[in-house]
């Protein structure tokens, strides 16, 4: 009878089991969300197996755990099971089995293999383990671990485990599949949602807008009604195309043009109502076909141009203020000087004085506003000159303050400075320049008798500067524009700002940048004042003191340095001997290039100024005659500004070059900082020869081998090389190489590095898209590499 039964209980045990395998299917596949679907497997795989525990994981394509999902543990079991220090890598090592595991002790086994134990699971009696891998068009997707049941687990589970695992497999692939896109989804619609060009869709079939991003709402709103529909809209409005063709969509139906499936490619178009408001914007457009050609939808962008055509609103107007502030000096130049030439023998020597004084005054203006039209050039292409050096930011402050004053600035400034400051990494010049302008700022738009505070403080590894008046101050709709050129201003404001090129505060944000600091405004309101912070890097604790001021040192000096210049110009020769005597230096002058061997053996000047043309003579030959006889730095002084004439004067040895016209303050700090950098201590070169691969640098000789044969390199060539080698493997700036190459006055041209490392590496037989010796750090400088090339040599 037992016998007979058998098969009745076998089939009926089968059916069973086919039912709740049926029945988890169902399950599983209720769902595409993928945590959801991880945890329907998961509940299913203990359902089908009545097994207390389970956990799942899913692995990515490098075969690491990506996911991981437990089901049936308490709080605290599964809060212990994600704590265990070393647990993933009993996963690990079991993700990569390719047939089910159907252990009868758990732990025994873990013990085998040298693994911890796993908390949440009891170990006083044998736990019953099965782990099966889930596969996906043959490979591996994870693997599913039940364990823990009132019997062991038997063939049948194990069967039936395989044949679920391969459905789950399926299930999780297209949840995983459908979060991806998912995802790819709404990174996309963020994209479309938060760009700045507006993104409109319609159906070719209806005209109707299908979808719309936020840009596309602004533009649309900016034109609606309160009242109106964007559809009314569509049809009350007017649209002029650039070749002058104007219809309203209410004539010509949108659908019409739609189904046409006309493409547009950047054209300029202008939009109104009949109100009057109006928008021009740029638009494109591209029609979707079926696969049988016919157009479904249309999608359209548009770009509003109202910002770019009041930015070149206020490009012109900045122009015809420039061309006004040019003006004004040039007709009092121009006026001065014909009434010195028409009526000079009528005028007494104080009137001649005043009109000198004219000229000269109305001058440095026409200088201070080219040189801010040049300093803006140079920060939107990234060339402004900047070189760093220690220095105090109380000296700052104090030189800014002097010349503020200097140049009629009111007196009542309130300076404090926080004690205790470190040193900061700051271009004098430059910071200066940044503090002057901030103060004439403050002075334009704060009553007279009020004070002018200028405060500095440490500000974690910077130290800010910071310059407050109590005047007029700004509303906070224009904070986010000051610092941009050709900012909108109104009324009272834009006539007090054309007194001046109204660059500033975009001349002041490139330097504090180019120092790698910040700056900001903070104003309480209208009529509350203003103040303005900046933040420039402090020195490191260790680093040697700033180099006194020029003042001191002369001071302290019991010679005045000996300055000669050889120029065939009179009135050069006049200007430069008045600039140097002022500046603390003696004065040598001569138009004579034959008499300049005579004057530097008898007069030993400490420095050379050299014009670069002189008559019946090269300046460059002259100059070479010159180093024949004495070891002294010359700077050349030219109307020549080209790059080339400027690399070819840096390459045969000159310290500095400097364009005429120039100012008094300018030829005195490129002259100290010549003179500085001679009487720096020359860093010692190292004793034996530097070797990267097939290049020998042999410092005591000054001598270059590429594969044992010479490399012939011009001095500033050899420089170059020279330092990046003695700092190899160090990323050196721009700004670095031309303080130590070129010198401490050189000004911060990094194209002139960028031409030297080039001819460097043609001779040098480096190819510049795989560079082998000097690999360049884009945006910041180059280093001479080092343990590459001992790699690639096996060393």
């Amino acid at each position: 009878m037992d016998n007979a039964e058998q098969p009745g209980r076998e089939t009926e045990a089968l059916r069973r089991r086919l039912f709740k395998l049926s029945d988890a299917s169902l399950r599983i596949n209720a769902s595409l969300d993928f945590d959801t679907v991880l945890q329907e497997v998961l509940d299913s795989a203990r359902s089908l197996t009545d097994a207390r525990y389970g956990v799942i994981t899913l692995v990515d394509d490098a075969g690491r755990i990506q996911d991981l999902v437990t089901s049936g543990l308490t709080e605290e079991e599964h809060r212990r099971f994600l704590a265990l220090p070393e647990g993933m890598r009993f996963f690990e090592y079991l993700s990569e089995i390719e047939e089910p595991l159907r252990l009868d002790d758990f732990h025994s086994y873990i013990r085998l293999l040298g693994l911890p134990e796993f908390p949440p699971m009891p170990v006083s009696s044998p736990l019953p383990f099965l782990a099966v891998p889930v596969r996906h068009l043959g490979e591996s997707v994870g693997a599913i671990y039940i364990g823990e049941k009132a019997a062991e687990f038997t063939p049948e589970d194990e069967e039936t485990m395989v044949m679920f695992a391969s459905q789950a497999a399926l299930v999780i692939a297209n949840a995983r599949r459908y979060r991806d896109e998912r995802r790819a989804k709404d990174d996309l619609e963020a994209l479309v949602h938060t760009a700045p060009v507006g993104v409109l869709v319609f159906d070719a079939r209806t005209g109707r807008v299908t979808s719309i991003n936020r840009e596309a709402g602004r533009l649309v709103e900016s034109l609606r009604r309160p009242d109106q529909s964007p559809e009314q809209l569509l049809d009350a409005l007017t649209v002029r195309r650039a070749d002058g063709r104007e219809f309203s969509l209410e004539d010509f139906s949108l659908a019409q043009a739609l189904r046409l499936g006309e493409t547009v490619r950047a054209e300029e178009i202008l939009l109104r109502v009949p109100d009057g408001r109006s928008v021009t914007i740029l638009v494109n457009a591209t029609s979707i076909r079926s696969e049988t050609g016919e157009v479904e939808s249309m999608v359209v962008t548009l770009q509003d141009l109202t910002a770019l055509e009041e930015l070149g609103r206020l490009r012109a107007e900045f122009l015809g203020m420039v061309s006004h502030e040019l003006r004004t000096p040039l007709t009092s130049i121009k006026g001065s000087a014909d009434t010195l030439l028409e009526a000079s023998s009528e005028l007494d020597p104080a009137e001649m004085t005043q009109f000198h004084r004219i000229i000269r005054d109305q001058s440095e203006n026409m200088r201070y506003l080219i040189s801010d039209l040049l300093d803006v050039a140079r920060i939107e292409t990234g060339t402004l000159p900047v070189f760093p050096e220690p220095v105090d930011a109380a000296v700052l402050v104090d030189e800014a303050r002097s010349r503020f004053q200097s140049g009629g600035g009111r007196n009542n400034l309130v300076i404090d400075i926080a004690p205790d400051l470190p040193l900061v990494m700051a271009d004098r010049r430059r910071i200066v320049q940044v503090l002057n302008n901030l103060l004439s700022n403050a002075a334009r738009h704060s009553h007279e008798s009020s004070n002018i505070g200028v405060a500095t403080l440490r500000d974690g590894v910077h130290v800010a500067v910071s310059v407050a008046d109590r005047g007029v101050g700004m509303p906070a709709d224009r904070m986010p524009h000051l610092f941009r050129k050709f900012s909108q201003l109104d009324g009272e404001e834009r006539r007090r700002e054309l007194a001046g090129s109204g660059l500033g505060l975009a001349i002041c944000k490139g330097i504090v940048e180019a120092h790698g600091g910040r700056i900001w405004a903070e104003s309480d309101g209208p009529g509350l004042g203003s103040r303005f912070t900046f933040t420039v890097p402090a020195v490191e604790e260790g680093s040697v003191r700033p180099t006194p001021p020029p003042h001191r040192r002369r001071q302290a000096s019991r010679e005045r340095p000996r300055v000669l210049c050889v120029d065939d110009d009179p009135q050069t020769l006049r200007y430069v001997r008045d600039a140097l005597a002022k500046a603390g230096y003696t004065p040598i002058v001569t138009s004579d290039p034959e008499a300049v061997t005579r004057l530097i053996e008898e007069e030993e000047p400490h420095l050379v100024l050299l014009d670069l043309v002189l008559p019946n003579n090269d300046g460059i030959e002259l100059m070479k005659d010159i180093l024949d006889i004495a070891d002294v730095p010359i700077i050349f002084l030219s109307v020549y500004g080209q790059e080339e004439v400027i690399a070819r004067a840096f390459d045969m040895g000159a310290a500095d070059y400097v364009v005429k016209p120039f100012s008094p303050t300018e030829l005195a700090a490129r002259i100290r900082a010549v003179l500085r950098r001679r009487a720096a201590p020359e860093v010692a070169e190292p004793s034996e020869p530097h070797v990267a691969g097939d290049v020998t640098i042999d410092y005591a000789r000054h001598r270059v081998t590429l594969a044992g044969r010479p490399v012939e390199l011009t001095p500033i060539e050899y420089r170059l090389l020279s330092e990046l080698s003695m700092n190899a493997g160090r990323v050196l700036t721009h700004e670095h190489l031309l303080q130590r190459v070129w010198g401490l006055g050189r000004p911060g041209d990094s194209g002139q590095v960028r031409t030297i490392v080039k001819r460097l590496r043609q001779k040098l037989g480096d190819d510049a898209r795989d560079p082998k010796y000097i690999l360049t750090q884009p945006r910041v400088g180059y280093r001479m590499a080092w343990g590459e090339i001992q790699e690639r040599a096996g060393l």
